[in-house]
């Protein structure tokens, strides 16, 4: 009889942290299968939205972060960290190339949408689909037509999720009881790891779940 663990994966879409701890993730995932084949593993992801109360239209990436960290200085110093742990995983985000800081209400009602609809080899593309077209597309994620478009890219007829589409920047509402800071990775709903962690974090803790569920399992 095999085993089970399930990952609970809290983001959003504008977070680099959120990408980099998705790479961290496949790496430890990989590493995790290597030495337990017989464990079957479900990642669900679920969206957060960060900043609810952006505009339907969002705002100047460049002024947005200005203002959040104070001067010019601190926003090179922010990129500069995003790039290099970025660079560690395999990815080359450059946040200067990104013009608008979306309301991601929406992009999340789409991919909550498609999880309805569609199985989790969709979700996954839409989910990857997503995030480049943030970080490497310069694509507004808080636009209806754009999003749209990204929906058939991945296989959706968009006349399905239209009607999801607010566009109005209602907030969205996401997981009751997730967690206000992402990435966040709720293994087994038993640990809980927060932040963009290394490889070898994640799949300690994916060991540690495994174990307490074998002892909590075992004949007494």
């Amino acid at each position: 009889m095999s085993r089970r663990l399930r990952i609970d994966v809290f983001f959003d879409f504008i977070c680099p942290w959120c990408l980099i701890g998705k790479r961290q993730l496949e790496h430890a995932v990989v590493q995790f299968r290597s030495r337990h084949p017989d464990v079957q593993i479900t990642t669900v992801w679920h969206g957060v939205q960060l900043l609810p109360h952006l505009p339907a239209e969002g705002e100047p990436f460049a002024e947005f972060y200005r203002q959040r960290l104070g001067n010019a200085e601190a926003m090179t110093l922010r990129q500069k960290q995003v790039q290099e742990a970025a660079a560690a995983v395999g990815l080359a985000i450059d946040l200067n190339c990104i013009q608008t800081m979306p309301n991601t209400a929406d992009a999340h009602r789409l991919f909550e949408w498609a999880g309805i609809l569609g199985n989790a080899t969709l979700r996954e593309m839409l989910l990857e689909r997503l995030f480049a077209a943030y970080f490497y597309r310069r694509e507004n994620l808080g636009c209806r037509d754009t999003l749209l478009a990204i929906a058939r890219s991945c296989g959706i007829d968009p006349q399905t999720v239209d009607a999801c589409l607010k566009g109005d920047g209602t907030p969205f509402d996401g997981f009751p009881g997730a967690p206000s800071g992402v990435p966040s990775f709720r293994i087994d709903r038993r640990i809980t790891v927060v932040g963009a962690q290394p490889a070898q974090a994640l799949l300690g803790a994916m060991n540690e779940a495994l174990k307490e569920s074998a002892r909590e399992q075992a004949p007494a």
